[in-house]
């Protein structure tokens, strides 16, 4: 009977609707194949064969199953040295970015802070405006930050970007709850660490996954800081192996092994660059979308 009642009582969709849903479906599947296509098939070209690849046989299924390129790229050394610099300065460099970011972020969403509006236009302007590629080269040189973990670190230190948006997160947490924490006798420094923290965990997840996406990424600063090639990061160790920049980090020192590994190296570069971003993603998800949004509103 309830059943029937429910049934009776349920709102049909309009064809309209209907109509809706059927091409919003077929756009959400186009969208999710074009995205999806790329990444398969260049891991089918990672495991396929030289020939195959050359002939335009593979798509989204390896052809001549092989796994030189993964064996030859990880019997080196300095492949998983390399690999183990990138999770040492993601680590870092991510943990210090989220540090520095709260602690310039929060303050600055305080209307009370004296200069605050002063401060922010200040770091707006960097946004826009740098000191140079040279004159920073100088810098870091003379700050003796050159072959130095900080070296890599630091440039990249913080973003405005985020900053901005996570100021404007922090303006969105109740007002009543800082004053509580400041009754109970709670100093700025543990009203940000006991209560606007925990409660701004979307945001603080979003930026956790665009620093050490960042971090992850980042060859350029190593280019320019890091001469020591046992220093080097994974992202810059491959780029050496893809254009052929350094001879000793070319996994491919035989020849024939060589021209077995010249047409995928790039396609495995790439899978092993975006395979732990893809592995970390699903797990912050959830709080991504929502970081963007609370954190993007406008004041």
């Amino acid at each position: 009977m309830s059943n029937q009642i429910a049934s009776g009582l349920r709102v049909r969709d309009s064809v309209g609707y209907k109509i809706f849903r059927f091409f919003n479906f077929l756009i959400m599947l186009f969208v999710c194949v074009v995205t999806l296509y790329p990444f398969l098939y260049l891991v089918a070209q990672s495991f396929s064969s030289e020939e195959a690849i050359m002939q335009g046989k593979v798509t989204i299924l390896p052809v001549h199953f092989n796994i030189a390129t993964y064996v030859s790229v990880f019997k080196k050394g300095e492949f998983v040295h390399s690999y183990g610099n990138t999770v040492i300065y993601t680590v870092i460099g991510t943990v210090a970015s989220m540090v520095f970011s709260c602690l310039i972020a929060y303050p600055l969403s305080k209307d009370k802070l004296f200069g605050s509006k002063f401060l922010l236009k200040f770091i707006i302007f960097t946004m826009y405006f740098g000191g140079g590629l040279i004159p920073t080269y100088i810098l870091m040189q003379r700050l003796g930050l050159v072959n130095k973990i900080a070296g890599f670190i630091i440039p990249s230190l913080l973003s405005t970007y985020y900053i901005i948006l996570m100021r404007s997160f922090f303006r969105n947490v109740p007002k009543d709850l800082e004053e509580a924490g400041e009754i109970d006798g709670l100093t700025p420094f543990g009203t940000l660490v006991r209560i606007v923290l925990p409660l701004s965990m979307p945001i603080i997840a979003t930026m956790i996954l665009f620093n050490a996406v960042n971090y992850w990424n980042n060859w350029y600063n190593s280019f320019l800081y890091l001469d020591k090639k046992d220093m080097w990061p994974v992202a810059y160790y491959l780029r050496t192996i893809i254009n052929g920049a350094s001879t000793s980090a070319d996994p491919g020192e035989v020849s024939a092994e060589k021209m077995q590994i010249a047409a995928n190296i790039k396609s495995c570069s790439m899978v092993l660059m975006t395979l732990p971003i893809i592995c970390i993603y699903p797990v912050i998800q959830k709080y991504y979308v929502q970081g963007m949004m609370l954190g993007g509103v406008k004041e």
